[in-house]
């Protein structure tokens, strides 16, 4: 999987990691893999409920050293 963007949204506050995936996938490409750092709890769940509202497709989340890494493809 190659991540075509990353947005750092550390110590951005709810609902700001979310509102930035939400840009990206707005501006982006069908097909974009987008990852959006975050140390934001909410996030972890925000982000994939929208994905799938959206009709986006969620990859996932993963954590390092406080970290969340949470990646979503781009499909429409």
């Amino acid at each position: 999987m190659e991540i075509t963007k990353t947005i750092d949204a550390r110590g951005s506050f709810c609902p700001g990691p979310l509102m930035e995936m939400i840009r990206a996938i707005k501006e982006g490409n069908t097909g974009d893999i987008i990852a959006v750092l975050s140390t934001e709890s909410g996030s972890k769940a925000d982000i994939p409920a929208w994905a799938e509202k959206a009709g986006q497709e969620y990859i996932g989340a993963f954590d390092e050293d406080g970290v969340t890494k949470i990646v979503v493809k781009k499909i429409k």
